[in-house]
């Protein structure tokens, strides 16, 4: 597939969401609302589970499949209030030891006013920071789009996964080709200039994994979340921070 048609498949309609991620993954799903500061965003789901029995905090972006479903969600697209609730929940994780599993699908982070008046800057900025020096283990998954500020609120991980048909860029193609030659339509071209695949990200070490997807995938991601969560369990607390600055610095070394 070209860098375009893997963008184009990250945001296929029919494509699975956070939620179906954590029905296929997790039991026992409780979800928690709000922010305690404005309102509950419902672009981002938060809450508890069991995985494989181990109790973890589960946080997704959410599109949702049908336009009703996608209206109610903001298409993905959070505000500061979902960032802040995403916070709350690691915060609370930390507290009591729990595991943090990220699922990222976000063209980015709503642009409204509303949102801009509300802090979306230094909500993201808060995010990153605290994220940095979280007490417990954090590992983010990018199931679809991973776009701007928007996707990395919730990727300052230990490890940052990739499903193979899923993109991570700092801004869309469209976006990109309307800035460097005022023309949307060589978004094409600014696919690839952008290097927003999986095999790309690997290759540029800034993410860890990549997921096939086939029939087996919640089983694999399964698996592979039970190894990731008794591996950084296991760590003292300085060396998981350790870890996860040392990861962001060797990014371009």
């Amino acid at each position: 597939m070209t860098s375009y048609e893997k963008v184009l498949a990250a945001r296929a309609k029919d494509r699975f969401t956070s939620l179906d991620m954590i029905d296929g993954i997790f039991t026992e799903f409780m979800e928690m609302h709000g922010d305690r500061r404005f309102a509950d965003d419902r672009a981002i789901v938060s809450g508890l589970a069991y995985l494989n029995g181990i109790p973890v905090t589960v946080i997704g972006i959410e599109k949702g499949h049908t336009i009703k479903e996608r209206s109610h969600r903001n298409f993905g697209s959070a505000h500061p209030e979902g960032y802040r609730k995403a916070l709350r929940q690691m915060k609370l994780a930390e507290k009591f030891g729990r595991p943090v599993i990220c699922f990222i699908d976000t063209s980015g982070a709503y642009c409204g006013i509303g949102a801009e008046e509300r802090g979306q800057g230094q909500a993201i900025a808060e995010n990153l920071t605290e994220m940095m020096s979280l007490q417990t283990p954090i590992i983010s998954i990018i199931i679809g789009e991973g776009g701007s500020g928007g996707a990395l609120a919730l990727a300052a991980a230990n490890e940052v996964w990739m499903l193979e048909n899923s993109i991570y860029s700092v801004i869309s193609p469209e976006g990109c080709a309307s800035i460097l030659w005022k023309d949307s339509a060589r978004a094409e071209e600014a696919s690839e200039c952008l290097k927003l695949t999986p095999a790309d990200l690997h290759e540029l070490k800034i993410i860890e994994k990549i997921i096939s997807e086939n029939e087996a995938l919640m089983d694999v991601l399964k698996r592979e979340l039970m190894e990731a969560v008794k591996k950084y369990s296991a760590m003292q607390i300085d060396e998981l921070i350790d870890h996860r600055y040392n990861r962001f610095r060797v990014i371009g070394g």
